[in-house]
């Protein structure tokens, strides 16, 4: 059997190991066509079908509403936020945002050639620990849009609710926590993601847009980057990224065959909780983020010795316990457990932890 390691890293990050074995076994000779899918023109009929199929699945996963297109695009979630004014704008000089951490902030940087990016709400002065309230929301109703990031990957810092922004179009980078659990996608005008996470690996970015928001970008748009153009030519107005799409629509399918978003949930929140419950009955490990706003994705936590972090990031490498140094601008740890690390990692990992504090801590 192939050796796996327990992967916690935040993207790109562990595929499920049955994705990564039909992919193995399909690389040279896809459809029994004697090529990898990999090297087949993106304008097949079979790679058109795959395409299909995979917007098919992902509908069914996210129960996505009829009026919402879905469009594959690339560059990264981090291209969508100078896309966004760009495309939703529509003639408007301001859009809103929720400020929750480092994720929220570039895309707030992103907005100033196009407009003014107005703070309605704040976490910094809390330092991220924590999510600005539904009443804190000081929503402009002349504003293009609201946006958001419902779960910031660097901080573990989730939302525990989605916000209401009235007749204002609220936008939603879920680059680390879609697919975890099932979500009302008709609360969103835009749902956009980063491949990395739980959708696939890195080269692909996935749209879901309410089809009243398309057609209103601006004169200098490249076509490339118009969110009407990509859709009216089926995200692929180029040469996509096909094997990032095929391994997504792989994904898809494990999705399926295992019970869908409200079985993934159960698993998740149990992986969390696990996790979380380690830490907090620790002496050694602790999470500061509020409790209501614990990310399910992203468990940050940090070292009472800051000594010894080296030997511990060390020693869990030797124990196949991978990726869990933490963002270079925060420190500390961050085991990241997507839909792919399985709980036996979490048992693993929390094993670890344990005996490492009885070892240099509890003493």
């Amino acid at each position: 059997m192939t050796k796996r390691a327990h992967n916690f890293c935040a993207g790109p990050a562990a595929l499920p190991t049955a994705v990564l074995e039909k992919a193995q076994a399909e690389m040279l000779n896809w459809q029994d066509r004697g090529v990898s899918v990999m090297e087949m023109s993106h304008r097949h009929a079979s790679f058109m079908e795959l395409a299909a199929q995979c917007e098919a699945n992902l509908r069914e996963l996210m129960q996505i509403p009829a009026n919402y297109k879905v469009i594959f695009m690339q560059g990264g979630a981090t291209a969508q936020f100078s896309l966004l004014p760009m495309n939703l704008l529509a003639g408007k000089t301001q859009a809103d945002y929720i400020d929750t951490g480092i994720w929220s902030t570039k895309a707030i940087k992103a907005m100033a050639p196009y407009g003014s990016a107005n703070i309605i709400a704040s976490s910094q002065t809390g330092e991220y620990l924590t999510v600005p309230q539904q009443h804190e929301l000081n929503i402009s109703p002349d504003s293009a849009f609201v946006h958001y990031c419902p779960n910031e990957t660097i901080g573990g810092l989730a939302f525990d609710y989605i916000p209401d922004t009235g007749d204002v179009p609220l936008i939603a980078d879920m680059s680390s926590v879609i697919l975890s659990e099932p979500i009302d996608v008709s609360k969103f005008a835009m749902i956009y993601a980063g491949a990395q996470k739980n959708i696939g690996p890195a080269g692909i970015t996935l749209l879901i847009v309410r089809d009243d928001l398309l057609g209103k970008s601006r004169f200098d748009t490249p076509p490339i980057f118009d969110y009407q153009k990509q859709w009216e030519n089926d995200s692929m107005l180029n040469t996509p990224p096909t094997y990032s799409w095929y391994l997504a629509s792989l994904v898809f399918e494990w999705l399926l065959a295992n019970g869908g978003l409200e079985a993934m949930a159960k698993v998740n929140h149990a992986k969390a909780a696990a996790l979380y419950a380690a830490i907090d009955n620790s002496q050694l490990y602790s999470n500061k983020v509020n409790k209501a706003n614990r990310s399910i994705m992203n468990v940050t936590f940090t070292l009472a010795d800051e000594a010894l972090n080296s030997t511990f990031l060390q020693e869990a490498e030797a124990n196949d316990l991978l990726n869990l140094k933490g963002h270079r601008s925060v420190g500390g740890m961050r085991a990241s457990i997507y839909n792919a690390v399985p709980m036996e990692s979490i048992q693993a990992l929390i094993s670890f932890m344990q005996d490492f504090e009885a070892r240099y801590w509890n003493k």
